[in-house]
Order: structure tokens, then sequence, then C-alpha cells
């Protein structure tokens, strides 16, 4: 950069010159920035030939016409005079006034500056020859570029104002190329027509379009023209991204403890900045301002937060800033994600299941935290203030509660830091104690199944190693001991893949097979007690509480085998006694349900089988009745009334007429008898 700034200088110094440069950067890349820091500083710094410079600045940022540009010089050029301006109305002569000098002129007119009988010396206000001009954001103004660049010559080539323009070219570019872009297109393609030339096989109509666009419209060649005869350098801004950010971290020097962990970070804070695949600084400054405020939380409330989940948060408020405000992301993509477990569960939909769906979290999580091992890395409190600008105090509560109470306290378990630290940051001191406790936690069962799993890896790896004294034998019977006590208070684990892929070990997998077998076991086990009991819960829904039973059985139970849970005696027992009305829906559900899930209900089948086979027993008469009786007679402590679907149904003549009229009822057919094969034939 100094070598940058040189060059600028020397154009400051040249005697003569009837040219301006041109500073070239990419959007909040920090041009803007570097002209305030380092190129004015150094201009008015220096002197030439006893004088000082002075630097004005313009915007062009939503011009609209060029008068807007010589009120905007007007007003830089008053904050560099004093007072006597205002005793200035006429100069020695319109013929000498430089139009530098006529800009100021006017535009005291405009507002109204009066004279009070005195003259004053215009050069003691309008030389030229120490000021020097800079125009900023010439491809954002709302004025033909051509014209302004016109305007901009007027100073350069007529009064030989050192002149800076600052922009981004590649923008500039698209802009001329797209102005009018649809009025282009139907005059060119009307030319082409009327020169009989659109028809013609010799190129794409495509490309001839844009070439008649081109020639009829030659904006971008009357650019590059105009510039060749006012540009006489232009200088490339590619910032070296330490020194910048060195820069930008310097704003946190009042909070020592945010500025040293900014200052060990850089490295991160840079890496997470390339991977936005964007070079916008304005956005990276934002972000930075916002994980000053998360810092200041956290330290205030969770000041015993590790380094780790300090360092995911700085990962997280970069990459969830670039993804909204560079819009390569909808808000809403983020907005459906409700907790730190929903998004690992798209991640593992898009990865696991290749959910097109969820590509963009898969794509998210690859590109941000490629090569870091984190639990928890999406904060639904960081998400929410960036998003909307309101730091919601109940959802930072939430989401500290959750990373303190799983991942992140000062006492955290031995093999959680396993699991969540690298192992080779352990000291040597805490390594062999750390190992001891985690053995401890396995021979008691303490550690859930999965987490069992992972730990075994790294043993076995550590036992290759020799870094600890036991063998695979000996760990083999441990963890196998340890994961049939841990089955008996673990949960059910879902995402197996999702969990496994956290090990960062891969030269266990032959020492795995058994552990593996044996876990996944144990944990079919704990799938088959889960369903059990959703099981036993809903099947005391019916028949009194019905609602309870849809609700359930709609939210919960469509993929889930729960019948082959049920006894089918008691099934038909509370069957039984439910309405019609209810055995309809019931029905209804149960075909709805078999025509879509198929194979995920396979294990109840046996059962339901039985139960068509225990109402078709009871259909057959009495002697049946008996035999059933005599097989189950617990099932018939209940009185005949609430046993009997005859009971329930009797006296339900509306229903009864309903199934005559639309489905030919012969008049020896009850509607028990009836109910009961309808519902049998459904299954």
């Amino acid at each position: 950069m100094e070598d940058l700034v040189e060059s600028i200088l020397d154009y400051i110094r040249s005697d003569y010159t009837d040219y301006a440069v041109m500073l070239n950067g990419e959007w909040g890349s920090g041009k803007t920035h570097f002209w305030n820091n380092k190129i004015k500083k150094k201009i008015e710094s220096m002197q030439l030939n006893g004088k000082r410079y002075t630097t004005i600045y313009m915007s062009l940022y939503g011009i609209s016409n060029l008068e807007e540009i010589s009120k905007k010089i007007f007003m830089e050029t008053t904050q560099l005079m004093d007072k006597n301006l205002r005793r200035f109305m006429n100069s020695k002569g319109q013929e000498t006034i430089p139009e530098y000098a006529k800009t100021g002129i006017d535009m005291a007119n405009f507002f109204g500056v009066t004279q009070n009988g005195n003259k004053l010396d215009y050069a003691e206000f309008f030389a030229t020859d120490d000021k020097v001009l800079c125009f900023d954001d010439l491809e954002r103004a709302n004025v033909d570029v051509i014209d302004i660049l016109g305007y901009i010559n007027n100073f350069v080539e007529h009064d030989h104002i050192k002149t800076i323009i600052i922009c981004n070219e590649k923008e500039l570019a698209t802009k001329l190329k797209s102005s009018n872009l649809e009025m282009k297109t139907f005059i060119a393609t009307y030319l082409l027509d009327k020169q009989n030339e659109l028809n013609k096989s010799d190129k794409p109509m495509v490309e001839k379009i844009q070439d008649k666009i081109e020639h009829v419209f030659d904006k971008a060649n009357d650019y590059e023209r105009i510039k060749e005869k006012l540009i006489g350098e232009t200088f490339e801004y590619a910032p070296k991204f330490d020194y910048i950010i060195n820069g930008i971290l310097m704003r946190y020097e009042s909070n020592p403890d945010l500025i040293r962990f900014l200052r060990e970070n850089t490295r991160l804070i840079i890496l997470t900045f390339e991977r936005s695949g964007t070079r916008n600084l304005r956005i990276l400054k934002h972000a930075l301002n916002d994980f000053k405020k998360i810092y200041e939380m956290v330290n205030k409330s969770y000041s015993n937060t590790s380094n780790r989940v300090m360092q995911t948060m700085l990962i997280f408020t970069i990459a969830v800033s670039f993804e909204i405000k560079a819009g390569k992301i909808t808000k809403e993509k983020f907005i459906n994600i409700k907790d730190n477990e929903e998004y690992k569960s798209l991640l593992v939909s898009s990865r696991i299941l290749m959910d097109n769906r969820q590509f963009y979290i898969k794509e998210f999580d690859n590109n941000y935290y490629y090569n870091f091992k984190a639990e928890y890395r999406f904060f639904k409190f960081i998400e929410y203030y960036v998003r909307t600008r309101i730091f919601d105090m109940k959802l930072f509560k939430e989401n500290m509660d959750t990373i303190r109470n799983t991942v992140d306290t000062e006492n955290l378990p031995s093999y959680k830091r396993l699991l969540t630290e690298e192992y080779w940051k352990i000291s040597d001191n805490e390594f062999e104690a750390v190992i001891e406790d985690i053995i401890e936690d396995v021979k008691e069962g303490k550690i859930k199944l999965i987490d069992m799993v992972k730990i075994f890896a790294y043993f076995s790896y550590f036992s290759r190693k020799g870094l600890i004294k036991y063998d695979l034998k000996t760990l083999k019977s441990m963890f196998f001991n340890g994961m049939n006590i841990s089955s008996l208070t673990s949960e059910y684990c879902s995402n197996i893949e999702e969990e496994l892929g956290k090990i960062a070990i891969e030269e266990v997998e032959e020492d795995m097979e058994e552990i593996l077998k044996h876990f996944h076991k144990l944990n079919d086990q704990l799938l088959d007690k889960m369903y059990r009991e959703k099981a036993e819960e809903i099947m005391k829904c019916i028949p009194m509480k019905m609602e309870q039973f849809y609700e359930k059985f709609d939210r919960e139970c469509m993929k889930v085998p729960i019948f082959k849970y049920y006894d089918p005696f008691q099934l038909f027992q509370r069957i039984s006694c439910a309405s019609n009305e209810d055995i309809v829906l019931i029905k209804e559900k149960l075909l709805n349900r078999s025509e879509k899930y198929t194979k995920q209900i396979e294990p109840e089948m046996k059962n339901i089988k039985q139960l068509k086979q225990v109402i078709d027993d009871y259909l057959k008469g009495k002697a049946a009745y008996r035999r059933i009786n005599k097989m189950h007679p617990a099932s018939l402590k209940t009185s005949p009334d609430c046993f009997t679907l005859r009971s329930v149904l009797e006296n339900t003549h509306i229903c009864y007429r309903l199934f005559q009229r639309h489905y030919g009822l012969k008049p020896q057919l009850t509607i028990v008898s009836f109910l009961l094969r309808f519902f049998l034939n459904s299954l």
C-alpha cells in the first residue's frame, strides 16, 4: 500500500498535469477508508514550494444532476474558508476566474451570500495550485457517467487541478451496458429487422442484438475514449487484508478483553471473510460491531464461556452477516431454523438423505465451518440480531443456557472435553488425568451410548499410538459393559451418521466393527422401548379420549409400528367400545397409513392379522365367542353392554340409513356385523 500512496503523491507533486488519476477497486474493499486515512493525510501534511495542500472530497452517490455536484463542491469549499467569504461577491473579472471558482461564485449567489462593499482577493480563497479534488462513487451516480467525466474534465483541463477519481470500474461497465437495456434491445431488434439481418443464420440472434446494441449505443466505448483523454493513470486498489483488519480492530481498543480476543483470532476473521466470496469490508465492519455487542453480553452474563464457543460465535456472526447482507441467501432460510438442533437435523437431511431443499445448509456449513469442529454452530439469537437489529434477551438466555448445560461449562466432564476440543490441546499434565476420568465414567455407564462409540474411536487411536496404557482387548471389554449400563438411561439416537461424522479419527475403522455392531443392537432396543412407551400412551386414549388419540396418531405414529406392541384382544376390546363414528375414522386412518408407509409399519402386521382373526371369530357366532372367552378371560371382565358394538350402535338410526343407502345393506345384516367387517376389510 505504501507504494500506491507514493505513486499518488508523485502525481500531486508534478508541476504540471492535464489529467486525473483513478483509484479502482471493488465495492466495500476500503477505498474510501484508504483515501481518508492514508492518501488525504499524506497530501495535507506535505509542503510544496512553501504551500500546504488542502483536499475537497465529494461522494457522487445518488447524485441526479450536475448542479448537485456544484452544490457539494461549494459546501465543501466553504468549510475550507474563513469568515471573510461572506464579504465576497464580485471577483476581479469573470474571464480570470477558473471553473473551480465559478462553481463557488454561482453557489454563493444561489445561497444568497451578499457583498458588504469590500472586495476580496480571489486568490486567497480560490487558488487552484494547492487544492486536490477527490470524486468518489462514480459508478453510483444517477447522472450519465459521460456527462460527469466531462464536468470533471473542466477542472483538470482548464484549471489543472489535481483530481482523484475513486470508483469500481467493474460495476461501472455493468451500469453502462445495462442502462435502458429494454429500450436498447427493442431498437436494436427493430434495426436488424429493417436491415433484413434479423433472420440470417450467420450468428445467433442474441449475439446479433448484443452487437447492434454496442454499435448503436456505444456508451462503453464512449467511456473508454473520454477516460483515455481524462485519466492519465489508473491505480488498482488490492489491499492486504491483514493490514486492513488490523486497522478495523483498532476501533475496539477501549475493550482490552475484546481486542485481545479479536487479535488472537485475526486469521479466523480473515479466513471467514475470504470464504464469504466477497470483498466487502463494510459488511465485515458491521459484523464485527455486532460481535462486539455479543461478546460484551456473553462476557457479562456467561463469563465462563469457552474460547471455542466464542470462536464459533465469531465465525457465525461474520458468516450470517455476509449471507444476508450480501444477498447470498434469503432471510427466510434462516428465519425458519429455530435452534441448533434443527440446524443439525437439516444438515443431516442435506448430507445423508440428499435433500436438495436443504442444500443451502450443507453449503453454508461446508463453507464456513470447513475443518472447524464445533458442537454448537447455529446461534438463533445472533441470527435474529443480525437480521432484525434487535438483541432478544430471551433468545440469548435460552441459547446460552443450552450451551452451558450441554457443551460449554468450566467444569465440563472429561469426555466432553475430549469430544469438543482438539485432544492435542490438552496439556501433557492433564492428559493422563482426563483419560482416567473417562475410563471411570465408561465403567459406570455415565456416558450416553452414541458418545461411548465416539470415545472408543479416540481411545482405540490412543492405544495404537501408545498414548494410553490400555490395550484394545481391555478397552473393548470395558466399553461393552459400559454401553450395556448406559443403554438403561440413554435415549435412542436417530442421527447416527451425523454424530459419527464428527469423529476426526480415520485410522480405527477395523477396531470399530464390534463396537458399532453392539451399539446398533442397543440402539435398536432403545428404539423399541421408545415405540412401546408411545404405543402404551396412545392406547390409553381409546375409547374415552379419541381427540387425543387422533392428534398423537397423526403427529407421532403415522410411520411408527405401534400396533406391534398391542395385544390384539385388548385392542379389540377398546375399539369395540368406541362410537361408530370413531370406528370409521380409525379405519380410514389405518387404510391411509398402510398405503403410504407399508415398509415402515411392517413389524406390526403380525398383530394386525391376529386382530383381524379375532374380529372374524367374533362375527362367526357364540361358539367362537366362547372360545375367545376361554383363551382370554381377562379381556371379557367388562360388562357385555360395554363390550359389544351392538349396545353402542343399536339406536344409531341415522348411521344405519346412511350405510344402507350407500352400501346396499341387506335387512338381515346388522349394523354391528357390517361395521366390524368394514373395519377388518381395511386392514
